[in-house]
């Protein structure tokens, strides 16, 4: 395992403070504020230590209340809502400075056999793309998550749509709870930002204001990481200083391995004024 990716498997890993309760460390991305992938993330990874094994997280659900602060560690306080037959329901709240910063509930469910449906997986170019195709892999310095882009270019007029392949670059351990982790801690990435696509407007931009809301998360199907993944997202909708959207999920064979959605701030301020 490379420095990096063993550097972000530690990041997943909380410390236990109390019964339901754990601490993180953070991750300075050299955003305004915390990731709110490594919230996700976190909050995930608290959760399912108080759940039993033979139970999966199907969904997450969560809302950014205040900025994290990436020079803080957080505290995650996990509420045992409920142990049920067949679904176990927690609520976790992310703490700095002794305030909330973050909160979610996150649903587990055993294996179940029954109905199954999903949408095909776009048709897009594999992730082994041509060498002529290096400069459309952006990865962040010092970090293992490596984007190869497909479609999104920012330009006014084109489709809110953007579609990317992703992974973690490195060996990962065979653990089911860990790629689910690292899954929500990867889903943040993008998302937000397909709302500016038809805008001609990109992350960075002078006088834009963006900031995640909530996160929604739902997982199909065990997933691993370390192997690419087509990420497929759409903006339905922005307005009101606010933009709305949604993606897919696919592993290399096709299969939907979750889904996400998200609405955020997308404020933009005249710089000229």
């Amino acid at each position: 395992m490379s420095d990096s990716l063993n550097a972000l498997v530690e990041l997943l890993a909380l410390e236990p403070l109390e019964e339901n309760l754990f601490r993180g460390h953070s991750q300075d991305l050299g955003l305004p504020q915390l990731f709110g992938g490594q919230v996700l993330g976190q909050a995930l990874s608290a959760a399912t230590h108080t759940v039993d094994a033979s139970r999966r997280v199907h969904s997450l659900h969560g809302y950014f209340l205040r900025p994290g602060d990436p020079q803080m560690p957080v505290v995650y306080q996990v509420d045992a809502v409920r142990d049920g037959a067949s679904f176990t329901t927690r609520r976790i709240t992310a703490i700095q400075k002794g305030r909330p910063i973050f909160f979610c509930s996150a649903s587990f469910h055993g294996q179940e056999t029954s109905i199954a449906h999903q949408p095909r997986m776009p048709d897009v170019a594999a992730p082994e793309a041509p060498e002529a195709d290096d400069d459309r892999i952006t990865r962040f310095p010092g970090h293992p998550i490596e984007f190869r882009h497909v479609e999104d270019s920012a330009e006014p007029g084109q489709p809110a749509r953007k579609r990317l392949w992703f992974r973690l670059a490195g060996e990962l351990p065979d653990d089911p709870a860990l790629h689910r982790y690292l899954l929500a801690y990867s889903s943040d990435f993008n998302l937000l930002t397909t709302a500016l696509v038809p805008h001609g407007i990109q992350f960075g931009d002078p006088g834009l204001q963006i900031a995640s809301l909530d996160h929604s998360l739902w997982f199909h199907h065990d997933v691993r990481v370390n192997d690419w993944l087509l990420y497929d997202m759409d903006s339905p909708w922005a307005g009101g200083a606010r933009g709305f959207s949604r993606g897919s999920i696919f592993d290399r064979s096709g299969r939907l391995v979750a889904s996400s959605a998200q609405e955020g701030l997308t404020r933009v301020r005249d710089t000229d004024a």
